[in-house]
C-alpha cells in the first residue's frame, strides 16, 4: 500500500508505484493500481504503460467519487472550491493542517486558502461524527461547507472494472 501523503508530493507517486509494483511482482502477485492520475500530469500513465499495469481512470479521486461531469460543474460554478472526501475529513490534520503548518500558525490559513470560497464535502456515507469534523475544518479554513452525498456506488464500480481489466 502506498502512503496517502504522496498526494502532497505527486511527483513522487510514479517512483513509489514502480518500487511497490516490482516488490509485489517478485512475490508473484498480480498488480493493479487503485490511483487516479493524482497530479502526476500523465507520468503515472506512462509508468503504467511501461509496466503493463492497469490503473483507475480519472484525474483524481474526486472524479471517481462524484463523476467527472459533477466535479467539473462544481468547479465551473465556483472555481474557488476546496474538495473534501471522507478520507480527507478523517485525515485532515495529518495530510493538510500539519504539513501546511496551519495547526501551529492559524494565520497561514489566509495565505493558503485566500482564493477559496467554499468547501464541498463529497461523502460516500453520511456520518454525524464526520459531518461534525467537516464543519470544524470549514470553520478553521473560514469557508462555507456544502455537503454532497455521492454514495459508494461509483467508486465500487470503478474498482470492480479495474480488477476485471487487471486480471483479464
Amino acid at each position: 500500500m502506498l502512503p496517502a501523503s504522496l498526494h502532497n508530493h505527486p511527483a513522487e507517486i510514479p517512483g513509489a508505484v514502480e518500487i511497490l509494483c516490482a516488490s509485489l511482482r517478485r512475490e508473484g502477485k498480480e498488480v493493479v493500481l487503485a490511483y487516479a492520475d493524482c497530479g502526476t500530469y500523465g507520468a503515472l500513465d506512462e509508468l503504467c504503460r511501461r509496466l503493463r499495469v492497469e490503473r483507475l481512470a480519472g484525474l483524481h479521486c474526486y472524479d471517481l467519487l462524484a463523476g467527472d461531469a459533477e466535479v467539473a460543474a462544481l468547479l465551473e460554478d465556483e472555481p474557488g472550491t476546496y474538495l473534501l472526501t471522507d478520507f480527507l475529513v478523517r485525515s485532515f490534520d495529518r495530510l493538510v493542517a500539519r504539513p501546511l503548518g496551519i495547526d501551529r500558525d492559524p494565520d497561514l490559513v489566509e495565505d493558503y486558502f485566500t482564493h477559496y470560497r467554499r468547501i464541498v464535502w463529497l461523502t460516500e456515507r453520511p456520518d454525524p461524527s464526520l459531518e461534525h469534523r467537516a464543519r470544524e475544518i470549514a470553520a478553521v479554513l473560514r469557508l462555507d461547507l456544502e455537503i454532497r452525498v455521492v454514495g459508494p456506488r461509483r467508486i465500487a464500480k470503478a474498482l470492480t472494472e479495474l480488477f476485471r481489466r487487471g486480471v483479464a
